[in-house]
């Protein structure tokens, strides 16, 4: 039988709520700085949409990096699959003689 343990990492729920509250945080300030920022609104305005900008590429940077991660943990698993079938159908002895 194949081992079929999951050697992948787990992230706890800690780490979730750090990465979550850090974002929140850092969001806010973000946004708080544009607001009290001494400048014409125009100004605020283009600072407000490169912020909500540079948040939305980065969860789509992040969803596609995960996504190649997945696709390469698949394909791993199907080569793993691979290998175990012809190991387990090998026979050494069959052409010794």
């Amino acid at each position: 039988m194949p081992n079929t343990t999951d050697t992948t990492t787990k992230n706890t729920s800690a780490f979730y709520m750090q990465a979550a509250v850090s974002f929140g945080v850092s969001l806010f300030a973000m946004m708080a700085a544009v607001y009290y920022l001494p400048a014409d609104p125009w100004v605020k305005a283009f600072l407000a949409l490169g912020t909500l900008f540079l948040v939305t590429s980065s969860f789509t940077l992040a969803k596609c990096v995960r996504d190649a991660q997945e696709d390469q943990m698949v394909v791993r698993r199907l080569d793993q699959a691979r290998l175990d079938r012809a190991l387990a159908t090998h026979d050494p002895f069959k052409n010794a003689g």
